[in-house]
């Protein structure tokens, strides 16, 4: 599958970014953490993202009158008066003990053919071929970092809470964008209207710009919305997974749009945060831009994932 992706402009979002060759060499650029950017030039064209979506509408547009929008709407609704600290604290108390099933990571991958997410105003094709989408549009591109490629696989497997086996949770408590809880609601979440209904809004302790954080005490350290994200990366973790930090930090953060779209929470982070958040940015083009209704042959690409899923995971995961 050939997707093209434009150059991701570092330089004018983090200043201190230790980046670049000589002259001589201008086919890539270097990342602080020591993994290679590819530069488009003449000869080898890169993703170019898409204007529009598969329904013809620009990607991530919450306004466009549709009854899907309407749909999301009211998942935004339910979501934002939902999501509260105590709420979140008793799911990562629930699933941290992992006592859903034991399975490999590619029986996880096929059970994302039940599910479909009403909270993607891009995207209504089973959730197994977005991760294969991604995950290949970013091989193409970056082939010697094989890390991504897992990572773009896997990113989403925590969809399979809407199961019933993993509980049936609602949409809002699994899909979405997430934020931190614990603190006030930036204005750049989507719908932010319906968060003046979160009792977490009138508590003291929470509605203040650090609410019960302190400034740079890193993202680790914070709550998160409760979904897929939050619990894929502590299956990940609890399961022993040999990803790189900057794959964990991707796969908790790529739905956390209000940061890497908008720059918001910024001042919760920490230095080792601004590090990976330049690999969740190049990460975010692909999972955004590469939803298509061109599908990818799964029993072509299966061996390849096989082996990486071999080298980073364990044979069996607790979920």
């Amino acid at each position: 599958m050939t997707i093209l992706v434009e150059q991701i402009p570092f330089g004018s979002q983090f200043e201190d970014t230790k980046n670049v060759h000589s002259e001589t060499n201008t086919n890539e650029l270097v990342l602080d953490a020591g993994f290679h950017q590819p530069e488009k030039d003449s000869q080898n064209q890169l993703f170019l993202a898409p204007e529009i979506n598969s329904f013809g509408h620009t990607f991530r547009n919450y306004d466009e009158e549709s009854e899907r929008q309407k749909g999301v709407e009211e998942f935004y609704r339910l979501q934002h008066i939902n999501q509260t600290y105590d709420f979140v604290k008793k799911m990562r108390e629930e699933y941290k003990k992992l006592d859903k099933a034991e399975m490999s990571i590619w029986e996880c991958c096929e059970l994302l053919n039940d599910v479909v997410d009403e909270s993607d105003p891009d995207l209504d094709e089973p959730q197994i071929q977005h991760l294969l989408q991604s995950a290949e549009a970013i091989r193409k591109d970056y082939p010697n970092e094989d890390w991504l490629h897992l990572t773009a696989l896997i990113h989403d497997l925590g969809k399979i809470l809407l199961l019933p086996k993993f509980g049936e949770l609602p949409q809002w408590a699994v899909v979405g964008d997430t934020f931190p809880v614990g603190c006030a609601f930036d204005e750049s979440n989507v719908h932010h209207k319906y968060f003046k209904d979160n009792p977490d809004v009138k508590n003291s302790a929470y509605n203040t710009k650090n609410g019960v954080y302190t400034e740079g005490c890193g993202l680790d350290n914070v709550m998160m919305s409760w979904g897929h994200d939050d619990y894929m990366c502590l299956v990940a973790e609890e399961n022993g997974a040999t990803l790189p930090k900057a794959g964990l930090f991707i796969i908790r953060y790529h739905s956390f749009y209000p940061l890497h779209k908008e720059n918001a929470y910024t001042h919760l982070m920490n230095e080792q945060d601004f590090e990976n958040l330049k690999w969740l940015h190049v990460f975010n083009k692909y999972d955004l831009y590469s939803k298509s209704k061109v599908l990818v042959d799964v029993e072509e690409v299966k061996p390849y994932y096989l082996s990486l899923i071999e080298k980073y995971f364990p044979a069996k995961l607790r979920w």
